[in-house]
């Protein structure tokens, strides 16, 4: 059976109503209204809001309206006005604390606290940094004075003191669930091996640790046992930057199946929710998480070309122009030497190509000095741009003021000295990129994953097709609309209603419209 076009749209469009397919007759339609007598339902589908999609518990917990997270990006980009604007609008955010000094990091968070006040809903970032856990413990450090209680934790392979800290900091008594966790931990998590220490407690040793160091209570110490060192663990498929490239079909089933099993383990069984991250750029990509079982989604590659976003308008035009398949692997700034790789956009920037050069010439040679004199002077011409004596005068006065130890090491290894000297390169090309350096345009290093082509293939025509309008809480809104659209045509299509074309999917404004609309009605915005 089919059921009229334009009827059915709009029925299935107003989200918080029931829509029935009913039929009277020989004639089909549908209607909010159960049907008359004399008249047969054919199938229903009942209302959804996006509220609705998920799990009510992550909502609750985080404070927030809607299960959706904006994942943290790096190096600011995720910066104070896309946190602000998302947390006002009811969701969740994570700054992107990863890759900044220590200063701006407490000036962000305090500038946050000042917009939102002492209660919005927000995150902050913190990247496991194992050759540098300094900045781990700067970061800690600043979300405790800032009050932050609840942080992103990415690209653990251990738990680690400050990680630990932070958790156990926020613990308290509550005569309902037995422990309240005052700190909340978003784990981001790719392996199976991973996701279990974040659902077990904290590590003895640890705790012990922090306990000697008089960093932790008796009492925070024995509540330890009591509650995972998670609150939540989204599963990270194809993302952009650092990505195992798992998928998600197969990453989330296997994760819920763990967190189950360890669970069980606990006297009084937490709560810990798992949500869904990687290639998340369209309703069909949204509303299929949450078909496998995901109780929150984030978002990444689409938030970084939204207007909020801290990142060059020249670059929010690449990643306008992105297709599903311009998305490449490069190696990553910060485990140059291991070989690891992040993912990056590839169309209009040669910087994946120049970074796999670096990583041939380090893997190829012992050192600096036993480079060909041809692949000196390309690249030096090419890729640097600078003579390679600059370069490491630049990296060894940081190194002198950051990491000494590095410098020493450097200094006893040329090996080492050539890895440093290359990663002045991987790492001054996010910079490039973020600050939208037109000099250095060609190397820009910019993290995306599919997620922004698909993205950009259900926009193109309408209104988010151009940067200008892609806001961040309309994104969210959209995605999360077209998501619930979309679960509701399953439902009657499993009922063997055929949906036309022209029905099956949200709509959005068309590029001629003139507003663009939040349904949260905090972003609503004219356009010429």
């Amino acid at each position: 059976m089919t059921a009229a076009g334009h009827d059915l749209h709009a029925a299935l469009s107003a989200l918080d109503r029931p829509c029935y397919v009913i039929r009277t007759g020989t004639r089909t339609g549908v209607s909010h209204d159960p049907p008359p007598p004399g008249a047969a339902l054919l199938a229903a589908a009942g209302p959804l809001p996006p509220e609705r999609l998920g799990a009510p518990g992550f909502p609750r917990a985080h404070g927030v309206r809607r299960p959706y997270m904006a994942g943290a990006m790096a190096g600011g980009i995720a910066g104070p006005r896309l946190v602000a604007a998302l947390s006002r609008a009811g969701y969740l955010a994570a700054f992107g604390a990863a890759g900044l000094p220590g200063d701006r990091i407490d000036d962000a968070l305090a500038a946050l606290r000042r917009e939102l006040g002492d209660h919005a809903p927000f995150a902050c970032n913190l990247l496991h940094a194992p050759m540098a856990p300094h900045l781990e413990r700067t970061c800690v450090d600043l979300c405790l004075k800032h009050h932050v209680t609840c942080v992103e934790a990415s690209a653990f392979v251990q738990l680690t003191p400050d990680l630990v800290r932070y958790r156990l900091t926020g613990l308290r008594p509550d005569p309902a669930t037995g422990v309240h966790a005052g700190h909340r931990v978003v784990a981001k998590v790719s392996r199976e091996e991973t996701a279990a220490l974040f659902l077990r407690p904290a590590p003895e040793p640890l705790v012990a640790l922090l306990l000697r160091d008089g960093r932790i209570s008796d009492r925070q110490a024995l509540l330890a046992r009591s509650v995972p060192m998670a609150d939540a663990l989204t599963a990270e498929a194809d993302s952009g930057g650092h990505t195992d490239r798992r998928p998600l079909t197969v990453l989330l089933p296997a994760l819920a199946r763990l967190r189950d099993r360890l669970l069980r383990a606990y006297d009084r069984p937490p709560v810990v929710h798992l949500g869904a991250a990687g290639g998340l750029g369209c309703p069909h990509a949204v509303a299929a998480a949450f078909a496998l079982g995901a109780d929150y989604v984030v978002t990444g590659s689409v938030n970084q070309a939204t207007v909020e976003a801290d990142t060059a308008p020249g670059v929010k035009r690449l990643l306008a122009g992105a297709g599903v398949a311009d998305c490449v692997m490069a190696p990553a700034a910060d485990m140059f030497e291991q070989g690891v790789q992040v993912q990056v956009l590839g169309r209009g920037t040669m910087f994946p190509v120049h970074a796999a050069r670096l990583y041939r010439l380090y893997r190829d040679h012992e050192s600096l000095e036993a480079l060909p004199a041809a692949e000196l002077r390309r690249l030096e011409e090419r890729v640097l741009r600078r003579p390679l004596p600059e370069v490491w005068r630049d990296t060894a006065a940081y190194l002198a003021e950051h990491d000494p130890d590095q410098l020493a090491r450097a200094e006893r290894d040329p090996r080492h000295r050539m890895a440093l000297s290359f990663r002045w390169y991987l790492g001054m090309s996010s910079r490039w990129a973020t600050a939208g350096d037109t000099g250095r345009a060609a190397d820009w290093q910019v993290w995306c994953g599919p997620a922004m082509g698909a993205f950009n293939r259900w926009t193109a025509g309408t209104a988010l097709a151009a940067p200008e309008n892609r806001h961040a809480a309309v994104v969210a809104d959209h995605l999360l609309r077209g998501a619930a659209y979309r679960t509701r045509v399953a439902h009657l299509t499993a009922h063997g209603v055929r949906i036309p074309a022209s029905c099956a999917d949200h709509r959005l404004p068309d590029a001629g419209e003139n507003r663009l609309d939040s349904d949260t009605g905090h972003h609503s915005r004219s356009f010429p």
